[in-house]
C-alpha cells in the first residue's frame, strides 16, 4: 500500500511540474497579467524560480533522509556477520547507481545524510522548510565535522536560530550563496576554537605546493598552494596591475589581464600579448620595476596583536588567520599590509555633510570595515577592489557620510549606474541592501564582529569603595590596567 502511494505521489509532483512549465512557455489556461502579460510573465517566473528553489532543498531533505533510513534498514537486514566497512560500501554504491553518482560522491552524499540527521536537526528542518539549500547544509556539515557536540550546536545556532544569544546579522544564510555562508561560517568557527587554527595553519605551511593539471583546448592549469597572505597579497596585486594597464586600447578583460600578468611574473624572460602568446624575449634584469604594490587590509583584535590573546585575525578577501601571522604581518609587512584596531573608546569622522564630495582615506578605510566586500548579493569581491559610491547622488543632495555610500566592485558599480538595480539606504554599521529592475529587494551580507575577548589578567580590578555600612556597594576603577596602557600606546602611537 505504501509503495502505491509513493508512486502515485510523484505522479502528482509530475502533474504540477507539467503546470509549472506550462506557465513558464505562456501555456497555460490563464496568464499571470491580464493587463500586461509580457511583464505578468517575467514576475512569474521570478515567482517559479523562487517556488523551485524551495522545492528543490526540501527534495534534498527527503533525500537525505531516505539515505539514512535505506542505510540503516539495510543494516539490519544485512545482519551482524557483514564487515562495518563493507555494509557501508555496499549501501554508498546502491546508493550511488540510484542517484546516478560516482563512489567518491555517493559516500560524501552518504555521509552530510548522517551528519544532518543525527546531529544537525537545525539545519535538517531549514532544508526540508526550503529556507535553505544543499549546498549550504554541505556547507554546515563540513564546518562541523571535528567539532563536539556543544561546539556543533552553538555553530547551528548562531546561523539558524533567531532567538540565539548572538545570532547572524544581515542576509539570511539561505539568501546567501554557499560560498559566501562557508566563508562566514569558517569564519565563526576559527573565532571560538582559538588554538586550533594555528596547529592547522603550521600543517598547511609543511604542504605547500604548485600544482599543474592538464586541460582541454591546448590549455592547462597551475596553481600554488600558499600561506593566504602571500596568495592574496599576490591576488591583489594582479588586480592591482591589471586595473592600470585597462584603458580604450586595451582589448583584454580583467581576467586576462591577471592571467598574463601572472605568466610574465612567472617566467621572466618574455611578454605576453591580447591572445596570451609569448612574445619577445626580456631580460629579467632589463624588466623596470612594477610601481603597483600589493596591498592586503588586516584586523587584528588588540590582544592578539600584543600576544595576550590568540582570537584568529582577519585578512581581506580571505577570512581567519592565524594570530601569529598578523602578527608578523603588522611587524614586517611595512605599506603592503594596512593593520586595522578598532578602538570602542575613539571614533572616526563618519559624516562630513555637503563639505566635499570626496571620500577621505579614513572615512574610505571604515566603509572597508563597515562592509569587508563589495555589498552586493553573493559577490566576493574585497574591499581593496572596490570603489566608495554615493547611494542618494550629489547632485540630488546627497551627503558625503558613510550612512550614504557603499563600495561596490567596478563591475557592480557599473550595474547600479546603467541597469535599474538601486541600493537601498545604509546605515553607520550595516551596508546596503539593493533592489532589483523587477523591483524585489535583497539584504546584503553583513559583518559578524564580536567583541575581543579580554584576557583574565588585563580585565579592569575591581575595587570597594568607602561605603555606609548595610549599603550596596559600589565599585571605583583606578587607571587602566598596563595592558591597555600598552594598548593605548599602539592605538595612539604618531602616524
Amino acid at each position: 500500500m505504501a509503495k502505491a502511494a509513493v508512486v502515485e505521489a510523484f505522479e502528482d509532483i509530475r502533474a504540477a511540474l507539467a503546470v509549472l512549465l506550462a506557465a513558464v512557455e505562456g501555456c497555460a489556461a490563464e496568464s499571470f497579467s491580464a493587463s500586461d502579460p509580457l511583464a505578468g510573465l517575467a514576475d512569474g517566473c521570478l515567482d517559479v524560480l523562487a517556488g523551485a528553489r524551495e522545492v528543490e532543498a526540501s527534495v534534498a531533505g527527503l533525500k537525505a533522509r531516505a539515505a539514512v533510513a535505506y542505510a540503516d534498514a539495510a543494516g539490519v537486514v544485512a545482519g551482524p556477520g557483514v564487515p562495518v566497512v563493507a555494509q557501508e560500501m555496499a549501501v554508498a554504491a546502491e546508493i550511488g547507481c540510484v542517484l546516478a553518482l560516482g563512489p567518491r560522491a555517493a559516500s560524501s552524499f552518504l555521509a552530510t545524510s548522517h551528519a544532518l540527521t543525527m546531529s544537525l536537526p537545525l539545519t535538517l528542518a531549514a532544508l526540508q522548510a526550503g529556507t535553505v539549500s544543499w549546498q549550504h547544509a554541505v556547507v554546515m556539515a563540513d564546518e562541523t565535522a571535528g567539532l563536539d557536540a556543544a561546539e556543533t550546536a552553538a555553530l547551528e545556532a548562531h546561523f539558524l536560530d533567531s532567538e540565539a544569544p548572538d545570532p547572524a546579522r544581515g542576509c539570511p544564510v539561505g539568501e546567501l550563496p554557499a560560498h559566501r555562508f562557508r566563508a562566514k561560517a569558517r569564519t565563526w568557527r576559527e573565532r571560538h576554537q582559538a588554538g586550533s587554527i594555528e596547529k592547522r595553519h603550521a600543517k598547511g605551511v609543511s604542504d605547500r605546493r604548485v600544482e599543474y593539471r592538464p586541460d582541454r583546448d591546448g590549455m592547462a592549469w597551475l596553481s600554488a598552494y600558499l600561506p593566504a597572505d602571500r596568495a592574496v597579497a599576490g591576488l591583489n596585486r594582479l588586480t592591482a596591475i591589471a586595473r592600470s594597464q585597462q584603458g580604450p586600447d586595451e582589448p583584454r578583460t580583467m581576467t586576462q589581464l591577471r592571467a598574463d600578468n601572472f605568466a610574465d611574473a612567472i617566467l621572466g624572460s618574455g611578454r605576453t600579448d591580447a591572445s596570451g602568446t609569448a612574445v619577445g624575449a626580456v631580460d629579467e634584469a632589463d624588466l623596470p620595476p612594477s610601481p603597483v604594490r600589493a596591498q592586503v587590509l588586516v584586523t587584528v583584535p588588540v590582544f592578539s596583536l600584543l600576544g595576550l590573546g590568540e582570537e584568529p585575525a582577519v585578512l581581506d578577501g580571505y577570512g581567519p588567520i592565524p594570530p601569529s601571522m598578523a602578527r608578523r604581518l603588522v611587524a614586517e609587512g611595512a605599506g603592503s599590509f594596512y593593520r586595522v584596531l578598532v578602538d570602542p573608546r575613539d571614533g572616526a569622522p563618519l559624516e562630513i555633510g555637503r563639505t566635499s564630495y570626496r571620500v577621505g582615506t579614513a572615512m574610505r578605510n571604515w566603509l572597508r570595515l563597515r562592509d569587508g566586500k563589495c555589498p552586493f548579493p553573493g559577490c566576493s569581491n574585497p574591499s581593496l577592489d572596490t570603489e566608495a559610491d554615493h547611494i542618494l547622488a550629489w547632485a540630488g543632495g546627497g551627503t558625503t557620510g558613510i550612512s550614504n555610500l557603499g563600495q561596490p566592485c567596478p563591475k557592480h558599480h557599473r550595474l547600479r549606474h546603467t541597469t535599474g538595480w538601486k541600493p537601498t539606504p545604509a546605515s553607520k554599521t550595516e551596508p546596503p541592501g539593493w533592489t532589483s529592475p523587477a523591483g524585489r529587494h535583497y539584504t546584503s551580507e553583513h559583518q559578524d564582529w564580536e567583541p575581543a575577548t579580554w584576557p583574565h589578567p588585563l580585565k579592569r580590578e575591581q575595587h570597594h569603595a568607602a561605603r555606609p555600612p548595610g549599603s550596596h556597594p559600589d565599585f571605583a576603577y583606578f587607571g587602566l590596567s598596563p595592558g591597555e596602557e600598552s594598548l593605548a600606546r599602539i592605538i595612539h602611537a604618531p602616524a
